[in-house]
């Protein structure tokens, strides 16, 4: 496999079933955010999971390791990125667990069809036209601005594939929860859980994980908030746990 590295490319170890995945340090490599998603997505025994806007492929790769789910399928844009995760994916010998679909997320329902899936996964772009500069890098730019897909695309499309009772993960921004709140609902998904993200317990929660229902009733619950360093450098063990260090 080493030899089918492509130029700037390396693997990373996950720490998870002595899983690898393949990254290009000059592209975009997957943070935290993903981990963290992975840790707090629940896929069941024998349950069906799309993973939209996969990127390289590793929340389906580390959904596929901490949980009994039948099948994981990612759905990714931008052809590099799909083609890093299906070189990942047979670098574990997943092909038999996991798919990775090159396409748009706009269009997942017209891909995938509708209620078909238990679970459904994303760690959208978190900026709109009115959140920070677009990165000149264009496979940056796209993972981290709403170019090509919006959230209400993203509410819409999770909403169409998602089987009645089906549920929906993400991680997102704070700063735009009432908006995905409403966005989400508009759709059928109802909001059952919130955990915010924090970096250290005296600064301000900068990651928010959502747990969502399509066609659950308005009920809503608050989870313990996750704390990411006890100090400089440190992580917390709930951290590490997530890691699998």
């Amino acid at each position: 496999m080493m030899n089918n590295l492509l130029p700037n490319e390396r693997i990373d170890d996950l720490h998870r079933n002595g899983y690898q995945i393949i990254q290009n340090p000059e592209g975009f490599c997957f943070g935290m955010d993903a981990v963290l998603l992975s840790g707090f997505a629940k896929v069941k025994q024998g349950e069906k999971v799309l993973d939209m806007g996969t990127g390289t492929g590793i929340i389906p790769i580390l959904l596929e390791a901490k949980t009994e789910g039948e099948h994981f399928t990612g759905l990714e844009l931008q052809a590099q990125s799909a083609d890093m995760a299906r070189r990942s994916v047979a670098l574990n010998n997943l092909s038999s667990k996991i798919d990775i679909v090159e396409g748009n997320i706009c269009e997942a329902s017209k891909i995938f069809g509708k209620a078909v899936f238990d679970v459904v996964t994303t760690n959208p772009p978190y900026m709109n036209e009115s959140h920070g500069l677009t990165n000149p890098d264009m496979p940056k730019a796209i993972a981290r601005h709403e170019i090509y897909c919006t959230f209400e695309d993203i509410a819409r499309e999770a909403s169409y594939v998602l089987k009645p009772q089906g549920r929906f993960y993400m991680v997102h921004r704070p700063r735009r929860l009432i908006e995905l709140i409403n966005t989400l609902s508009k759709y059928k998904l109802e909001v059952k859980s919130l955990k915010p993200v924090y970096p250290m317990a005296d600064k301000e929660a900068n990651m928010i994980l959502v747990e969502a229902v399509r066609g659950g009733k308005p009920l809503m619950k608050l989870e313990k908030p996750l704390i990411v360093y006890k100090e400089q450098g440190v992580y917390t063990d709930e951290i590490y746990d997530i890691y699998g260090y």
